[in-house]
């Protein structure tokens, strides 16, 4: 009889009196059943046609008519849409027409049976209209979820109710619907689970689970845009399910400590300090258990380290009781009487960052949590957060993202007004650039420093950037704890299931103003006054708690005393802090590195120079395919060739030298990484470092990585097009090790100006803030080619400008080792290299020096080609080293008596002044110094060059426009290196707004102007 029952309830109408559980499991993928029709006139016993013997082929011809009613015989077809039309079995059944003369008079007889149903296609419409209507709630019920606690404003900013959500009976209309449908009972389609068990449900009780139950409370869920099936079914079912955010008794406990030692953190430094700026966090003091939870989750399923990036508010929080900071390391930053121990400026106590292994109590497994710090700039830090997270990946060999990952933070008015935010989520599934999967938690207090969301954005929330990558948006009202844990539980299993970047959108309040002195009620009374009556979420959740009888209030009480005594011992302990020391704070500590007191382990560099072997090993593999049965590109087969016979000459060019020093650096473990716009080829189609078949799609050789069997390895990388997110990023990377060479390089050189956030708020005064080096290279193509104003001026005057050394103050050239003493004090090393040899020896120094110092090489463009600029190997031999000055070796420094006059100059214009030189025959008149390190500037050397020529006069020769490249940063470094006792002149082009003519001819007008005053040696007798 189990067939038989089986069967008549797949063919009989549902009614809402009956419970209809699932048979959904047993059937055919391609079934499918029809809505509510009316009831039967006989019980399924009273239908003989039904036999228990007979069921199963009924059933089978069932499927196969759902599938094409075509497949069945006539008669099976008219019956089966008889019994779903609502006629019994019995009657629904007419036997085959007989092949008689009467046959149509039997039709006549059997159509009206058919056509007095009621209209299947009624049915199937119903059905459909009911799939709409579930989806509609899945793409738009976050639109009318309950996500503000204030309940002043909407979320999305539109007090409107989308039209196809269902918030009057009325609305049923439009889906064909009414009143009288709530009833009836349908059956769910594959893509939703709010049926849990059961298949079907009544209308009345889907819309109620729709909206009570998954999308229009204290969630708001977006991801229907998201184009993969599975992972829209994932979200689903986490969502949708019934009964599926339940809390234990002891979760709910551990919820409501972490509140508390949120809150009355908070509550301890307004006491304390209620005068003092700290940007706490009321209003959004669920961020703490929030955080903890995806910590938890993600510590369960196998992460060991957590790089977390934030703005200001609430990282005071934040270091206490996520990063577990000492409270009394803390609290003494609030004393203005604490000195600082550290060299450098330092930084405010919500800038800076922190590095803690612990135990993780929950998951009882140790956890890395890094906090990098960050200036005032929000969002500045997103892709330095990822880069850091890509290089620990790295290092560690975790291709998957399962060991390592970040968190990021962000303010919801930065979120949607930044775009670093936008440039940053572009890289997040980019192979060289992935991270596979960020957790980013948007602290949403609806509003911008002073600025209403209304005007602050024209999106409808602040996270809708997230969709471009298909991230999952979770909005959570945040005065309820409950549902936000639920959220940051499913966003890190999301982010360890699919590896790819979800949002938690924390819609929250600020109580105070922007800070703590700031009032909020000259520009926002209404939420102000709304803000000052609202009950803190702490007091919410306790009571709530306290109600379910899970905890009682003694408990509750004993739980904040206890949190209260701990900030009080510490705040004792922190009145005997009498020193400052930032290295404590330190995001990114590169351990073996240097002492234990953090001084470099010496102050020397030893020679640069590699032997002959090495050197005509990576010439032979750079000007070769090192594969088999590689077909490369005949253009590329002539500059391999070429680069072949520089090696049998014992030469090389700049891209030659380029590849000496990478390669002889992965020789001794140094992991090189090079990254930005085209670098693969090179913007100017030298370097080549990634070879592609011409017959087959994707394959690639990099050659470099085939040089020694050990080597470490090398990563060269086209990226996107950005320079804001990119170059952050290679910060990041290079943040994580002392013992690789990052490089990024900018497509032109004055591209770099889009990354100005980047290289003025980290890599210029990073050591000085934070007590973090960084070895980073900057590789600027720069010079005057007649190409216009935009392509080229890496603008050296902003670098050197930003230079911490004193232009008025010779300092002590006697001092052991003098130049490696003037790299440690310096905040970064600028240089312009005029050979390749050079190029070469500064790249190698950048590794072999005993610390790390950003790095600014302002690179060549025609030079890469110059006949001229080629190094001979005999100046890359063992022995040889980085020359800060190149000076003057031909005739005039073979009778500097007679020298005249002395052009210090730097970089390509050497080559145009050598060339001019000689036109004019002027070699024992004018002797030529290169300065090949601006920064620090090279003193002693240069004083021995001016005392070489005592008769010369001094000129400074540039190419660049005389207020900008390096003549205001020479000048006054020249003068005081000879005590002022003779002028520097200047021959170079005269000021300008723009860095460069667009017009071929005034470009070679001006430049030959500059060489004109460069060799007249009567030039400047008037200025006299």
């Amino acid at each position: 009889m189990f067939h038989l029952r089986t069967c008549a309830a797949k063919l009989r109408p549902l009614t809402a009196s009956q419970t209809v559980r699932t048979f959904s499991q047993n059937r055919p993928a391609a079934a499918r059943t029809f809505g509510q029709v009316r009831g039967y006139t006989a019980p399924v016993a009273a239908e003989p046609f039904l036999s228990g013997t007979s069921s199963n082929y009924v059933e089978e011809m069932y499927y196969a008519w759902l599938e094409n009613p075509k497949s069945v015989h006539k008669s099976w077809d008219i019956f089966f849409r008889n019994t779903n039309a609502g006629a019994p079995p019995g009657t629904a059944y007419q036997s085959p027409l007989p092949l008689s003369p009467g046959s149509l008079s039997a039709v006549a007889r059997v159509q009206p049976l058919v056509e007095a149903q009621p209209n299947v296609d009624k049915l199937v419409e119903d059905h459909l209209a009911v799939q709409s209507l579930i989806r509609a709630y899945q793409i738009r019920g976050h639109h009318v979820a309950q996500l503000d606690p204030l309940g002043i404003l909407d979320a999305d900013l539109d007090s409107s109710v989308p039209a196809d959500i269902i918030s009057s009976t009325d609305k049923l209309g439009f889906y064909g619907l009414d009143e009288s449908d709530l009833d009836k009972v349908f059956h769910l389609p594959t893509t939703t689970f709010i049926g849990g068990q059961e298949s079907a449900l009544p209308l009345r009780e889907i819309i109620r689970r729709l909206e009570q139950m998954a999308y229009c409370q204290h969630i708001g869920v977006e991801f229907m845009f998201i184009n993969d099936l599975e992972q829209c079914q994932w979200i689903r079912q986490k969502f949708e399910t019934p009964g599926i955010m339940q809390f234990t008794n002891e979760e709910k406990r551990t919820l409501l400590a972490r509140l508390v030692r949120s809150t009355r953190f908070e509550d301890f430094l307004q006491r304390k300090w209620s005068s003092e700026k700290r940007f706490g966090l009321e209003g959004c003091e669920v961020l703490i258990p929030a955080l903890k939870t995806i910590i938890d989750k993600s510590s369960e399923n196998g992460v060991d380290y957590v790089i977390m990036g934030m703005p200001h508010r609430g990282r005071l929080n934040v270091l206490a009781n996520v990063i577990r900071k000492e409270l009394e390391q803390i609290f003494c930053q609030f004393d203005s009487k604490l000195e600082a121990a550290d060299e450098g400026s330092g930084d405010v106590k919500y800038h800076l960052g922190m590095y803690h292994r612990r135990i993780n109590r929950v998951t009882d497994r140790n956890i890395t949590l890094s906090l990098v710090a960050n200036p005032s700039h929000l969002e500045a830090a997103d892709p330095v957060v990822m880069g850091k997270t890509k290089a620990e990946q790295f290092y560690c060999g975790d291709t998957e993202g399962k060991k390592v990952m970040s968190i990021l933070l962000h303010g919801d008015a930065a979120f949607a007004g930044q775009g670093i935010v936008y440039e940053t989520f572009h890289l997040s599934d980019l192979p060289s650039y992935t991270t596979h999967g960020t957790v980013h938690v948007v602290v949403n207090n609806q509003i911008g420093f002073t600025t209403d969301p209304r005007m602050a954005r024209s999106s409808p929330y602040p996270t809708d950037v997230a969709r471009v990558v298909n991230a999952p948006i979770f909005h959570v009202n945040a005065d309820d704890p409950e549902a936000v844990m639920y959220v940051c539980k499913v966003a890190a299993e999301w982010r360890s299931t699919f590896h790819k970047d979800v949002v938690v959108d924390l819609v929250c309040y600020r109580r105070n103003g922007h800070n703590e002195m700031d009032e909020p009620m000259f520009t926002q009374p209404l939420m102000y006054k709304q803000i000052r009556k609202q009950k803190p979420v702490l007091q919410k959740y306790a009571e709530l708690l306290v109600s379910q009888g899970v905890v009682n209030q003694p408990e509750y009480e004993e739980e904040i005393s206890k949190y209260d005594k701990i900030c009080e011992e510490a705040f004792t302990r922190s009145k005997d802090e009498k020193i400052l020391h930032i290295k404590h704070w330190l995001d990114s500590p590169w351990p073996g590195f240097f002492t234990l007191d953090g001084q470099p382990r010496s102050m020397t560099c030893p020679p640069t120079g590699l032997t002959e072997d090495i050197l005509t090993h990576i010439g032979n593999v750079a000007s070769s395919v090192p594969v088999e049965n590689f077909t490369i590109h005949g253009g590329l087969s002539r500059i391999l060739k070429t680069r072949g016979e520089l090696v049998k000459n014992r030469t090389v060019d700049w891209a030659l030298a380029e590849y000496m020093a990478f390669g002889s650096l992965l020789k001794e473990g140094i992991h090189i990484r090079l990254s930005g716009q085209d670098v693969e080829r090179g913007t100017f189609s030298h370097r080549h470092h990634v070879l592609h078949d011409q017959n087959v799609d994707k394959k690639t050789c990099i050659p470099m990585n085939h040089l020694w069997p050990n080597q470490a390895p090398y990563t060269v990388c086209n990226s996107s097009l950005s320079e804001y997110g990119v170059l952050g990023f290679e910060l990041g990377f290079a943040m994580a090790s002392p013992n690789a060479l990052v490089l990024w390089e900018a497509q032109f050189g004055d591209f770099h100006n889009t990354a100005q956030c980047i290289i003025d708020q980290f890599i210029c005064p990073g050591q000085a803030k934070w007590v973090r080096q960084n070895g980073i290279v900057l590789l600027l193509p720069h010079g005057m080619e007649g190409m216009g104003p935009e392509h080229s001026s890496a603008r050296p005057e902003r670098f050197l400008q930003m230079c911490n050394d004193d232009p008025d103050v010779l300092p002590n050239l006697e001092e052991a080792n003098f130049d490696i003493n003037q790299l440690y004090d310096c905040n970064w090393i600028v240089v312009n290299c005029s050979t390749p040899g050079n190029f070469f020896h500064v790249l190698r120094r950048q590794i072999l020096l005993p610390f790390r110092k950003p790095l600014i090489i302002f690179t060549p463009k025609s030079l890469l080609r110059h006949p001229e600029a080629r190094t001979s190997f005999d100046e890359m031999l063992s022995g040889t080293h980085f020359q800060r000055v190149i000076p003057e070796d031909g005739l005039a420094a073979q009778n500097p008596a007679n020298v005249r006059r002395l052009l210090f100059c730097t970089g390509k214009v050497y080559y145009d002044l050598t060339r001019e030189r000689k036109a004019r025959g002027m070699a024992e008149q004018v002797a030529i110094t290169r300065i090949e390190q601006l920064s620090p500037f090279p003193f002693d050397l240069l004083l021995q060059e001016v005392r070489k020529y005592p008769n010369a006069e001094l000129a400074w020769c540039q190419e660049e426009h005389k207020n900008q490249g390096y003549y205001d940063y020479v000048k006054p470094r020249l003068r005081t290196t000879i005590s002022r006792a003779k002028p520097v002149w200047y021959a170079g082009r005269d000021p300008a707004a723009a860095p460069a003519t667009g017009n071929k001819k005034t470009h070679l007008t001006e430049l030959q102007r500059l060489l004109d005053t460069a060799f007249d040696l009567d030039a400047f007798k008037n200025f006299s």
